[in-house]
Formats: C-alpha cells, sequence, structure tokens
C-alpha cells in the first residue's frame, strides 16, 4: 500500500481505450491511492472504444490540481476530444507546472501538446503520433515507459504494466 494518501486523476472522454484508463485506475487503487475519474462534466457517463462505460466523478471545470498528486491520461480517440475542453487542458498544466504528475499513454500525448508541456522532454507516444510530439518540442523515444522529471509516457496497451511501474515508483518518492 505504497500510495496510502496520494490522490490520482484519471481522465475520461468517450472512446477511450479500455485498458489505459482501466488498467492504472486499478492498479493505483491496490497500491493505495484514491481514484477519480475527471470528465467534462461531472455525472456525465463516457464509452470506451468496446463500450466499457466510466462515469466522471468530477468535471474538468471543478477538477483543481491542488487537490491531486497526479493525473493519468488514457488515449484511445479521447484524447483528440479531451483537447477541446479548455478545463481539462488547464487542469494538466496546471498538474505539470506545480510539479506533479503528469502520465500519459498511446494517443494521450496529444493532450500533452495541448497543455504545452513537452517542449525540451524526453517523450513517448503511439508511433504514429511522433511527428506530433517532436513538432511539439518532444524529444520522442520508442521505449515501453519514459520518464523526464514528473512526465511519464508509454507507447500502447502492452507498455502497461512498465506505465503502472513508473508511475508508483515516481509517487513513492514523494
Amino acid at each position: 500500500m505504497e500510495l496510502i494518501g496520494k490522490r490520482i486523476a484519471v481522465l475520461a472522454a468517450d472512446v477511450y481505450e479500455d485498458n489505459e484508463l482501466w488498467y492504472p485506475r486499478i492498479r493505483l487503487t491496490e497500491a493505495g491511492a484514491e481514484v477519480r475519474v475527471v470528465g467534462a462534466r461531472n455525472g456525465d457517463t463516457y464509452k470506451s472504444k468496446h463500450g466499457q462505460p466510466v462515469t466522471a466523478e468530477i468535471g474538468a471545470d471543478q477538477a483543481r490540481a491542488a487537490d491531486f498528486d497526479g493525473v493519468v491520461v488514457p488515449g484511445g480517440f479521447a484524447p483528440d476530444y479531451m483537447r477541446r475542453q479548455p478545463p481539462m487542458i488547464a487542469f494538466v498544466r496546471d498538474m505539470f507546472n506545480q510539479g506533479k504528475l503528469v502520465a500519459f499513454i498511446c494517443h494521450a500525448g496529444w493532450v500533452a501538446i495541448s497543455a504545452g508541456i513537452l517542449n525540451g522532454r524526453r517523450a513517448t507516444s503511439f508511433y504514429s503520433i511522433r511527428d506530433d510530439m517532436v513538432n511539439a518540442g518532444a524529444r520522442w523515444e520508442d521505449a515501453e515507459v519514459v520518464v523526464d522529471g514528473n512526465l511519464i509516457s508509454s507507447r500502447n496497451p502492452n507498455d502497461l504494466p512498465a506505465f503502472c511501474r513508473a508511475i508508483i515508483e515516481k509517487l513513492s518518492e514523494r
């Protein structure tokens, strides 16, 4: 229970990648963290690529970086919807600026791009958005997990074990 007392936000929007939301949510809860789902609006239900629903427990306009130790952004097509929500982008940017954990996987690099937090930082993503990441100033690497300060990134669902281990290790440091 290495994460007792830690509060983690997991972002949600329609067409999220099932495993990239549920695996970290379950694994971080197992480690003792309080994990809350943040969506565009409190109480809205979002469906995954395969129809699995998840309900937002907090609206992005109500989420405050001061209340959390980290944020996890799952991939799928959801990041394209997330980046259209200014409160969601502001929340991720605030987490980053406060030195708190920002973890993203697969296409979730789009959210980091929109938050303007990648310039000069090492990161990875699904290979199809590599150019987007590089154009945003990231030093892109093809690795299962890349940790650069308070940023943790991974490429795809196959990397989830390493992604979650890195998140737990980073949150245990504080």
